[in-house]
This record gives C-alpha cells, sequence and structure tokens, in this order.
C-alpha cells in the first residue's frame, strides 16, 4: 500500500489542502502585519519629506517669518497638520486653525539645520550640518553666472555634465583632470578657473580660518594643524565633513567653526509638530483571536472536502492506469493483441493510445517476423531441393556428372550465393553497420556502365544522361542499387519491350531514373515494391521474379546517401523507378 499511487496521490493531495490552509491563514496574517508595517512606514516616510522641506527652508532663510505659505502647502499635499514653535512654545505656524486640538506634549523632531536628525534624515553629514546651509559662502548673481557660463563651455567641449551646488557654484559631473588631455580643443586652464574660489568664498574661507584658528588656540594652543588646513582653497570644500584620520580637536573645532559661521544666516531651532489634520492621531490595529474557532472549523471543513475530492480524482486517474497494466502484464505472458480499451482523456489517455500503437507494432513485426523466416525458408528450399536431387542422382546412378549438371548446380548455387549476400546486406542495414565509401564520381558513368553489362540480357537496353552528373557517393553501392532497379526491369519487361536508363540534374540533385514498358504493377501493390520478399506473383515462380530483395536493398542504399527512392507505374504500359540523390 505505501507504494500505491492511489495512496500517494490521496496522501499528497491532503497534506496540500491542509498545507494550503496553514500557509493561507499565515499569508493573512503576514498581509496584516505587512499592512500595518506599510501604512507605519509611509507615514514616516511622510513625515521624513514634510522634515526635509521645512529644514531647507531653515537652511535658506535666517528666520521664519515667511513660512506660513510653505506649512499650508506641505499640509495640503500630505494630509497632515504641521505646527512650528520655538523652544519656549511660541507659535510660528499652525495649519490646523484656530480651532484645532492643542499640540502633543512632545514635537515630533526639532528643525534646525545646524543639527540634523539623523532618524529623520539618515543620510545627513556626519557632522549634522545640512550641506544646504550656505551662509556666506553663496556666490553673487555675477559670480554664479560667470562660473556657470564657464562651465557650460567646458562641458560642451568633454560631453560631461553640470550639477549646482547649493551655494550657486556649478561643478563638473563627473570631474574631468584638467591636464595634457584638454590642452588640444579645450581650454585646460578653465577646468582650474572654475574649481578656483571666488571672492565671496575667500571671504568666508578666511572668516572659517579665524574661527578655527582662535577654536584650536583655545583647545589645545600647542596643538599642529595641517598647514593646508587654512588655505582658502581647501576651507572651500567647507560642505565636506572632515575626512577621516583627521585630529579630532582639528575635526571638532571646524565642526563648531561652520555652526558658528552659518548661525546668523540660518533660521533658529523650531520645535516641529506632525499630527492628523484634526490633531489626533489615529489608533493602531488591533488583531485580537475572537474569529480563532470559526477559523479553525472553515479550515477543517476545507480540508474535508478536499480529501474527499482527492479521493475522487484519485480513484478516476488510477482506474485507467491500472488497465494499462493489466494489459501488459497480458502481453508479457504472449498475448499479443492485448490492448487497452475503456475511455480515458489526458495525459492517461495518451499513455493507454501510446501502449495500444506499441501493441499494434509489436504484432505487425511479429507478422513480419514469421513472413521473414516463411520466405527465407522458401527461397532456400527451391535452390537446395535442385542441388540435392541432381546429387543423390548421381549418387544413386541415375545421373551422370557432365558439363550441363555442373552448369544447373553452378547455377543453383549463384542464386544461394545472391540470396545470403542480400541477407547479409539488409542485416548490415537493419543494423547501422551498412559501411559507405563516398568519393567523387559521374553518375553518367555509372548509368553507363550498368546499362553496358546487361547488354545481352535480351531487351533492348537505352542510356539517356545530359552531360556530367558530379556528385558524392559510394561508386559500388550506388551501382548496385541502380544494377538491381534494372535487373528488375528486364525480369517484367517481356521480348520487344525497352528499358531506358536516364541519368539528369535537377537543382542541387542529381536524378536516376529506370523506365520500361513491362506489365507495370497495380496500384494496390505499389506502396508494398519496397517490402522484403514481397512480389507481386504470390506463387513465388522463380520465372517471375527474384528473391524479393533487391528493391529493399536499393532503397536502403539510396536512403544511406541521403536520397530518396519512389515509383510510379501504369498496369500494362510500364513502371518508373526514379532515385533522386544529393549532389
Amino acid at each position: 500500500m505505501a507504494h500505491s499511487l492511489f495512496v500517494r496521490f490521496f496522501a499528497l493531495c491532503t497534506a496540500i489542502a491542509a498545507l494550503s490552509i496553514a500557509v493561507t491563514a499565515w499569508l493573512a496574517s503576514q498581509a496584516t502585519t505587512g499592512s500595518i508595517s506599510q501604512e507605519q512606514g509611509e507615514a514616516l516616510a511622510t513625515d521624513a519629506t514634510l522634515y526635509d522641506q521645512l529644514l531647507g527652508y531653515a537652511a535658506d532663510h535666517r528666520d521664519w517669518s515667511g513660512v506660513a505659505d510653505t506649512a499650508r502647502a506641505l499640509a495640503a499635499g500630505s494630509g497632515r497638520r504641521i505646527a512650528l514653535t520655538t523652544r519656549d512654545g511660541v507659535p510660528l505656524v499652525d495649519t490646523g486653525g484656530p480651532d484645532a486640538p492643542p499640540l502633543p506634549v512632545r514635537p515630533k523632531a526639532i528643525v534646525d539645520p545646524l543639527n540634523v536628525d539623523q532618524v529623520l534624515k539618515p543620510d545627513a553629514p556626519a557632522d549634522a550640518v545640512d550641506p544646504r546651509a550656505v551662509g556666506p559662502f553663496r556666490l553673487t548673481p555675477d559670480e554664479a553666472e560667470r562660473l556657470r557660463h564657464l562651465a557650460d563651455a567646458i562641458a560642451d567641449c568633454t560631453g560631461v555634465g553640470v550639477v549646482l551646488e547649493p551655494g550657486g557654484r556649478p561643478v563638473l559631473s563627473p570631474p574631468i583632470d584638467p591636464g595634457p588631455k584638454y590642452a588640444v580643443d579645450c581650454p585646460a586652464h578653465s577646468a582650474k578657473v572654475l574649481t578656483a574660489p571666488t571672492e565671496t568664498e575667500q571671504a568666508a574661507s578666511r572668516e572659517l580660518r579665524s574661527l578655527l584658528l582662535d577654536c584650536l588656540n583655545r583647545v589645545r594652543p600647542d596643538a599642529r594643524v595641517d598647514p593646508r588646513w587654512t588655505e582658502p582653497a581647501v576651507l572651500r570644500w567647507w560642505l565636506r565633513p572632515p575626512p577621516p584620520g583627521t585630529a579630532p580637536e582639528v575635526a571638532g573645532c571646524l565642526s563648531g567653526a561652520r555652526r558658528a559661521q552659518l548661525a546668523p544666516h540660518v533660521a533658529p531651532p523650531a520645535l516641529l509638530f506632525l499630527t492628523a489634520p484634526t490633531g489626533v492621531e489615529r489608533p493602531g490595529v488591533d488583531l485580537s483571536s475572537a474569529g480563532a474557532t470559526r477559523v479553525a472549523l472553515t479550515g477543517f471543513a476545507v480540508l474535508a472536502l478536499a480529501g474527499f475530492a482527492s479521493w475522487l480524482v484519485a480513484s478516476r486517474l488510477v482506474r485507467p492506469i491500472r488497465a494499462v497494466t493489466a494489459a501488459a502484464r497480458r502481453m508479457g505472458a504472449g498475448d499479443r493483441f492485448a490492448r487497452v480499451t475503456g475511455p480515458a482523456r489526458g495525459e492517461v489517455g495518451d499513455l493507454a493510445g501510446a501502449f495500444n500503437a506499441m501493441s499494434d507494432r509489436l504484432a505487425e513485426a511479429e507478422r513480419q517476423r514469421q513472413a521473414l523466416v516463411s520466405d527465407v525458408a522458401h527461397e532456400l528450399r527451391t535452390p537446395l531441393a535442385t542441388v540435392t536431387g541432381w546429387l543423390e542422382a548421381v549418387q544413386d546412378g541415375v545421373a551422370t556428372i557432365d558439363p550441363q549438371l555442373l552448369a544447373i548446380l553452378l547455377s543453383e548455387s549463384h542464386v544461394l550465393r545472391t540470396l545470403v549476400d542480400d541477407l547479409h546486406d539488409l542485416a548490415q542495414a537493419d543494423a547501422g553497420a551498412l559501411r559507405l565509401h563516398p568519393e567523387p564520381l559521374d553518375a553518367a558513368e555509372v548509368v553507363e556502365q550498368v546499362v553496358a553489362a546487361h547488354h545481352a540480357d535480351g531487351v533492348p537496353l537505352v542510356a539517356r544522361t545530359s552531360g556530367r552528373l558530379e556528385l558524392t557517393a559510394d561508386p559500388v553501392r550506388l551501382r548496385q542499387a541502380v544494377r538491381n532497379l534494372v535487373t528488375n526491369a528486364l525480369r517484367y519487361t517481356p521480348p520487344g519491350g525497352t528499358v531506358t536508363v536516364s541519368g539528369k540534374r535537377e537543382g542541387s540533385d542529381v536524378v536516376i531514373e529506370v523506365a520500361d514498358t513491362g506489365t507495370g504493377i497495380a496500384p494496390d501493390d505499389l506502396p508494398h515494391v519496397f517490402d522484403r520478399f514481397w512480389r507481386a506473383d504470390k506463387s513465388r515462380s522463380r520465372a517471375t521474379g527474384g528473391s524479393g530483395l533487391g528493391l529493399a536493398i536499393t532503397k536502403y542504399l539510396v536512403e544511406a546517401h541521403g536520397g530518396t527512392v519512389e515509383v510510379t507505374s501504369t498496369v500494362g504500359k510500364g513502371s518508373t523507378f526514379r532515385l533522386r540523390l544529393p549532389a
């Protein structure tokens, strides 16, 4: 029972049903939890966006006097209530209106461009100074316009892009190396001019340098400072925090100096409150277990229904498979006519059809095997009987060995040798061991050779070829194929008839035709002319046919060359065999 397809299929379906129920419940729980997390994440993302927008306003303005319009626009776009107060609780702006509930006790964040909240803005610089706070480093309109024209000229020449820094300075993206590479077609000195500090930046850098040195003198008078830190060209990169490896005293003083320099140019810190439009936040989602019993009962009902459906499907699936198994056992017991009966569809129906087709082919193969044994025995019996009869007559003294008797025995031995050779060729073809030795040749010469070899057979032979018919083939096997067709045509052409062997080229193929004016082949017999031991004369008289293997061998030889053979015939008018070989 453990190996029964029915049991395994039923158990598998039941397990799938149970697993599907468990997975569905788990997915429902995960989906609910995920929905809550997504909602909370979206709220956090919205709060972070609002915080960043207000932080940018504070970095670009000296106070909060004009923030009302910005706050109302942000509130309308986000559906949140936005309120800003000073540290002392003095309201700066509130989009909730005069009737809004009181603000929460704890603010969402403190909006200070000099101390960025790294929870709401994780990509803030290490020193927590907002890069948009430019202060005295902001370029004048004339400086910004001059550098922009210069950057555009370099960008047009080098193919790089131009990006504006918060202070209005254009920079190349990606940066270029102002070396000999651009000395021919591009103004190499322009890149150096573009990166050189302007008067505004030099003045701000001197101020920052003074604040930095004052701080270092207070913190650690004996601290050694790299002279490059006090150069305006270095201090211009004030937007970036101190690089790794900077002494703690220098890094701390540089951050403090930057904040001291920027403080008069940015808005003072403000408390930010973000709530729902009514001022009351929505309560969290409560997932209770009140419906656990109902969920369990529903799952059990689904499991029972799935099990019953699985049992029905398994029964219907196994029934035709058992029929195929029974038929296979009957065939194994020797019943070559075992068939699968009964309706079956889908893959099982295909299996039953394939089994029946296999059974038909086995039955046909058995019939052909029996016919082959009978035909071989018949073909061997006639010449052997002749040879045995004459030898016994000689032994009994009834006949004497003379040239005529030797000719008869030699003729019968040729018949036996031809039959054995034909059987050997067919055996090689069936085993895939029929070897070919192809070489370039002229098919017209093959036709002429075969016709010349059969001129003495009593029926006129005519060879018709058009030019050279070059192809690559085994000359011996090709002559054998054509010779079999000529021999067959001569055998069935009465005196006064004609056999014509022609060769021509059709496209990329060489076509050899053997046409006779003999008795022809009946339409019902045409499909069998290439079968082994088949002859139209059912009496199998030696006078009306050979062994019945020549045409079968011809078909094998032509197909081994990658060609085809076909026949057309009209009763009483003759037949035409056509070999088509790739050149």
